[in-house]
């Protein structure tokens, strides 16, 4: 079964009862038994519920997985992954990180004794140096947020496996319709189901997909036992944006493209960061393992000062000055004060997130209409 059916139609029958088309919105949070013990495979809605489960199995279907598992929100679904491991242990993970997932690490598990190394995952050897005996994960973005890195993830699996570790990948900015690190070895994938999965800015919710049965009992005993599990509200919005995910992903990248090429051509622009481009690093692991290079880009400004930024940024017509990103429409973000503001500036400038670093999420709006608000803005930078 091809993407575009199995987003419409995987793990969703018609109701049994009335033979609506839409999975129902199972409002209930128990469920009658026959007998105390007996039942249907529903007993109380943190555990199961059957709106949540059609979308974890319709997720899984689009990550080529075994199982699903979804969460109140991403940072939820990374709180899981993380409580795999115990004191002791140590993660290396991406050092061009979602800064909620670098505030998570440093400030909540670095004090239960769970360690953190951040590297350049360009860097194979140095890398492999600093495996240790307490490695047991290591953690991967690609592409990068939010200076668009593109992280070999064949190459990571394989020294997972060389080292027995955990290889977990976040794949909220590729999407399943992108990219599959499932197809490439890797044993957990995780999205913030907020982003393009959901794809209209109305929920929050995360996800984790695993074709691995031990790592699937774990994480569904955490979920269940600490109880960050999103309702059936949440989990009918993500499975109906689902539907249209692979037309919408197509029109990112198509406007993506014409807003890359756009910038990297303004005088007033200093560096853009898009995968598409030949001579971005990795591009060409960014062809082999992506079917399309996206919507989001991130660019500098000649002219590097927060002030500059912010004069642009506020000076936005189309684009909306908002964190989160994969929203049928376009917005415009400062990582250093928005979404990285949590990570020292010294850390944030060794990965390049100047000043005047701005990140765009390319909606699906008109590709004329963005480019004539960007060019309008420049000329007030």
């Amino acid at each position: 079964m091809k993407f575009g059916t199995k987003a419409i139609h995987a793990g969703q029958q018609p109701d049994p009862t009335t033979g609506a088309i839409m999975t129902p919105i199972y409002q209930t949070s128990t469920y009658v038994q026959a007998a105390p013990g007996q039942h249907k495979g529903y007993a109380y809605a943190r555990g199961k519920n059957p709106t949540r489960v059609a979308l974890e199995d319709c997720l899984a279907a689009l990550e080529n997985a075994k199982y699903g598992i979804c969460f109140s929100s991403g940072m939820g679904a990374a709180d899981a992954i993380i409580k795999l491991l115990n004191p002791g242990d140590e993660v290396i993970a991406t050092d061009d990180l979602y800064g909620g997932s670098y505030r998570m690490f440093t400030k909540v598990f670095a004090k239960y004794g769970i360690q953190f190394k951040f590297v350049d995952m360009h860097d194979v050897d140095g890398l492999k140096a600093l495996i240790s005996s307490q490695t047991k994960m290591i953690w991967v973005e690609t592409p990068t947020n939010p200076m668009m890195k593109i992280i070999d993830i064949e190459a990571m699996v394989n020294i997972a496996k060389e080292y027995n570790l955990i290889s977990v990948i976040d794949n909220t900015f590729a999407s399943p319709y992108l990219q599959n690190p499932i197809d490439l070895g890797a044993d957990i994938v995780m999205h913030s189901a907020t982003k393009y999965l959901g794809g209209h800015s109305d929920v929050v919710m995360g996800a984790i997909c695993t074709s691995h049965d031990a790592l699937y009992e774990q994480l569904a005993f955490i979920a269940n036992s600490c109880g960050a599990t999103p309702g059936p509200q949440d989990s009918f919005l993500v499975m109906r944006g689902l539907k249209t995910l692979h037309v919408r992903m197509d029109r990112h990248c198509s406007n993506g493209k014409a807003v890359a090429h756009f910038l990297k051509n303004h005088p007033k622009v200093g560096k853009v960061y898009w995968p598409g481009f030949e001579e971005h690093p990795n591009h060409l692991v960014a062809k082999k393992q992506m079917k399309d290079f996206g919507g989001m880009i991130s660019f500098s400004l000649k002219n590097d000062s927060f002030e500059s930024a912010s004069a642009l940024a506020s000076s936005m017509k189309v684009f909306s000055l908002a964190e989160s990103l994969g929203g049928v429409e376009s917005l415009i973000g400062h990582p250093a004060s928005m979404t990285h503001a949590s990570i020292p500036k010294e850390e944030r400038i060794k990965t390049g997130i100047t000043d005047s670093l701005l990140r765009l999420s390319v909606g699906i709006e008109d590709e004329e209409d963005l480019i004539q608000d960007l060019a309008q803005a420049l000329d007030k930078a």
